[in-house]
């Protein structure tokens, strides 16, 4: 690409770099939550949430396990200071939630924050000014002093106005832009507001530090992290957030690796709506943790729900691939990953244990998913494990291994042609009309059995619109149908697979067999499906010796064209 020499690198590293963070293998327990949904998530949405719908998301982050909300920014309109009213009004806001709102290092900004709040039992107000080398030199024109000084003075208007007005007020401070300002510099602008705060075991502060623009790879933003972390003045009573967006996207990685470095809280949103690409995705940051055994202390049982919500609300799409809540993560079209996930489900079945089953970083289900309609997908590309597993696990036709290949591929051939995905019920409709009673251009209405040196079966065979009879005897019921055919249409084949069992369960139960013949080395299938075991049995041979009659037709009427 032209113009590289246009960039650099703008991120700055810490004076002081030990990186213990990289000797943790692990995220070992969930961090403290924070869904800015409401107010970093609203605020960059086309058309922001109404104020029925942000109630209705409220609600929603409150049921998912959220005990700290940032609802918006009361100062900045009449719609956020609504808002905010409406919910200590009603009495919206359960005791052990905490909401938080955002406010500038502005006098009559933080007033009209402390107005919005009154009446409120838990609060964070959240104090930010913008720190970085770019900020202070292109936007503010002003000296780090000077930085420093905005954000002092508005930690002391805080702090009088917490006094003013009756409630629980915790404090929270950002510097805007961290990841682009002097490690150095961040300290000591965090240290000064420390000092106006003078945080205690019973009064604790939350200092933030944004990734509000990703600037370098995530190891370096982990670096930043460990050196506030260990520098920080109070620190047993400092609460270290991140807040990562993901210009980079690398949003997820920032966030797991502050964590490492010393972080103890996380903003973010739901499938990650924020500014410009976005701020760290908390459904997939908490199901990564779900996924190695650590509680996230956040239900995410009904993620379709959720995602059903946040789309309606929002007016925003969750792409197909994101990880956990995407509508393909869990699908497997390919075949060897449908064999492997199909055979990994069915080992689980048998020995139980730990969840490792191929392809599958979690169970669906523990999700609101489900393994037929979400996980195994049928089209052109699927392969027989996948095709038997839907028919097996939905409908109950637990095919031979032989069989699954051959109706893989008729099954697979459909989709190709019509070029689109298979339903499951598309998938039975295709295996029921080419493999279960078929009934033509043979069909055995009537069959009587008689043992005298074996079986002997009596066939009433209909062929070509015609009735007629025919004998046979064998060493079994369906050996002597099978010869009683031969004789009557001098066909030459034989059966060479057999197999049955129940549909379902209990007493009206119907039979399903699979009969397998074999003419000039080819192999044909069919299924029957009857009350009756016997019954079932012979359709299915009919089955299979329809299919056979059928493909010597094709073949005979394609010689005739050529």
């Amino acid at each position: 690409m032209k113009n590289t020499e246009k960039y650099t690198r703008h991120f700055f590293l810490p004076p002081d770099t030990k990186r213990k963070w990289a000797e943790k293998p692990y995220i070992d327990h969930a961090p403290q939550w924070c869904s800015v949904d409401l107010r970093d998530g609203n605020q960059a949405l086309i058309v922001p949430m109404s104020l029925g719908e942000k109630l209705e998301f409220f609600k929603a982050l409150v049921k998912i396990g959220f005990k700290e909300i940032e609802i918006g920014f009361p100062a900045a309109s009449d719609t956020e200071y609504d808002f905010c009213r409406r919910l200590i009004e009603d009495r919206l806001i359960p005791d052990d939630v905490t909401i938080q709102v955002l406010t500038q290092s502005r006098e009559h900004i933080i007033k009209k924050t402390f107005e919005a709040l009154r009446g409120c039992k838990n609060a964070v107000v959240h104090l930010y000014n913008s720190t970085s080398e770019a900020q202070r030199e292109q936007v503010f024109g002003r000296s780090r002093d000077e930085i420093t000084e905005i954000a002092v003075s508005g930690a002391r208007l805080c702090k009088e106005y917490r006094e003013r007005y009756e409630g629980s007020y915790r404090f929270e401070y950002s510097p805007e832009s961290f990841t682009g300002t002097e490690p150095d510099y961040a300290l000591e602008i965090c240290n000064a507001v420390l000092d106006v705060w003078q945080p205690t075991a019973d009064d604790k502060v939350i200092i933030n530090l944004p990734v509000t623009v990703q600037l370098s790879m995530p190891h370096i933003y982990a670096d930043q992290v460990e050196y506030m972390c260990e520098n920080l003045k109070y620190r047993e009573n400092v609460i270290v957030s991140l807040h990562p967006h993901n210009d980079r996207g690398c949003a997820v990685a920032d966030a797991e690796m502050g964590l490492l470095a010393g972080a103890e809280r996380v903003e973010g949103t739901l499938f990650g709506n924020g500014e410009r690409t976005g701020n760290v995705d908390i459904v997939t940051l908490a199901l990564n943790m779900y996924s190695q055994g650590v509680d996230p202390g956040l239900d995410f049982s009904d993620l379709p729900a959720i995602s059903e919500l946040y789309a309606r609300v929002t007016r925003m799409d969750i792409y197909e691939r994101q990880p956990y809540s995407g509508k393909l993560v869990f699908a497997a079209f390919s075949g060897s990953h449908q064999d492997a996930i199909a055979k990994g489900l069915n080992w689980r079945q048998e020995h139980g244990g730990l969840w490792n089953v191929p392809y599958l970083p979690i169970d669906p289900t523990d999700i609101g998913r489900e393994y037929e309609g979400d996980v195994i997908r049928i089209n052109s590309q699927s392969g027989k494990g996948g095709i038997g597993y839907i028919l097996e696990t939905r409908f109950g036709y637990d095919l031979p291994k032989k069989m699954r290949e051959n109706v893989g591929y008729l099954v697979k051939g459909v989709s190709d042609r019509m070029h689109k995905e298979l339903s499951p019920e598309e998938v039975l409709e295709i295996f029921t009309a080419n493999y279960v009673n078929i009934s033509s251009p043979i069909d055995l209405p009537e069959v009587h059995f008689r043992q005298e040196n074996g079986i002997e079966a009596t066939v009433s065979v209909i062929h070509d619109g015609r009735t007629s009879s025919a004998k046979g005897s064998g060493n079994g019921r369906l050996d002597a149908v099978s010869n009683a055919v031969k004789a009557f249409t001098k066909l030459d084949f034989s059966i060479n697979a057999y197999t049955e069992h129940a549909l379902d369960q209990g007493s009206s139960s119907q039979a399903v067999s699979y009969v397998e013949i074999v003419s000039g080395g080819k192999s044909f299938w069919g299924t029957g499906l009857h009350t009756d075991i016997i019954s079932s049995s012979i359709k299915a041979f009919v089955s299979a010796l329809n299919n056979m009659l059928k493909a010597r037709q094709l073949e005979s009427d394609l010689g005739k064209e050529q």
